[in-house]
């Protein structure tokens, strides 16, 4: 797991900071079944509908899957939007710096690097 990362939001800006982290798990399952769990996991952590990118108590995401590239939804791997998100691939990066974006091959430290700084995502401190 990496460590809690403070960001700022994206999209709808008039909302309170995020906070992020980014997890490796073992998964034997498939992509739909994990995309389920993650789902099952906002439910029961309090998560209600409101508006793309609007205000959440939760989101939790599908990054990738051993490098399986999917086209379909539900869930398209890798995630469509990781590689324009620093506060996906700062954590990212920081946990597993060997991981390679399947489609492009760029390194998480390499996409990051090529970002803009804003939206900032700050490291506060381990979980």
């Amino acid at each position: 797991m990496s460590s809690l990362y403070r960001t700022e939001p994206v999209g709808y800006a008039a909302q309170p900071p995020f906070y992020n982290a980014v997890v490796e798990i073992a998964w034997r399952g498939s992509a739909r079944s994990l995309l389920a769990l993650a789902r099952r996991v906002e439910r029961e952590l309090g998560r209600v509908a409101t508006f793309r990118n609007g205000p959440r108590t939760i989101d939790v995401d599908v990054l990738d899957l051993g490098g399986i590239v999917r086209r379909r939804p539900d869930p398209v791997l890798p995630h469509p939007r990781l590689s324009r998100r620093r506060f996906v691939l700062a954590p990212l990066a920081e946990i597993a710096p060997q991981w390679r974006h399947p489609i492009g091959g760029l390194s998480a430290r390499r996409l990051l690097a090529a970002l803009p700084a804003r939206p900032s995502a700050r490291r506060i401190g381990r979980v």
